[in-house]
């Protein structure tokens, strides 16, 4: 056995290959005698790759079709994405520059959510009571039952229905 000072050991293993065929393309360390060069270790993401090495390897093909000029399906679809965007964008500050009174409308969209954030810690309250919400349901079901028997079923009453909702629409948005 060689001495410490004589012989010189060269360790040659790192935990960051992103695959395999890098580890075939690493040339050694030392190829004097004197040099003793461990093989390296195998990992098990280096046997089957992990999802971010696909997701990675999907990025640099993306990469060198932008360079190349060609479009790929994901790139039309994120276009075409960024497009619809801009005109939901477009359409949303188009109605607020129609809004005269700013300030009402911010305030009432301010409650809204106001309300909403309330109404849901309502709502988890009575959840997690014993027998509360078992109750509502059936008296949900109850009410879905009774409203489909009295407006549903027969011809005349979904009429009657049906033109109650169309009088309430068009009082609403103001059409004769």
């Amino acid at each position: 056995m060689a001495s410490a000072s004589s012989t010189a050991l060269s360790l040659s293993s790192s935990s960051t290959f992103a695959d395999a065929k890098a580890l075939a393309r690493q040339k050694p360390l030392a190829s004097s005698p004197q040099c003793v060069t461990l093989p390296t270790l195998t990992f098990q993401s280096q046997i089957r790759p992990s999802r971010n090495t696909v997701y990675y390897r999907k990025m640099a093909r993306n990469v060198v079709a932008m360079a190349t000029g060609t479009e790929t399906p994901t790139e039309l679809a994120t276009t075409t994405t960024e497009t619809e965007t801009l005109e939901i964008t477009k359409k949303v500050q188009e109605a607020w520059d129609k809004v005269e009174d700013k300030y009402a409308v911010s305030t009432l969209a301010f409650v809204v959510v106001v309300a909403l954030w309330g109404s849901t810690g309502i709502v988890s309250a009575i959840d997690r009571l014993p027998l509360i919400p078992g109750i509502l349901e059936l008296v949900g079901i109850g009410y879905t039952a009774w409203f489909g028997y009295k407006n549903l079923i027969f011809k005349p009453d979904r009429e009657a229905l049906l033109q109650k909702i169309n009088d309430t629409y068009k009082e609403i948005t103001g059409s004769s």
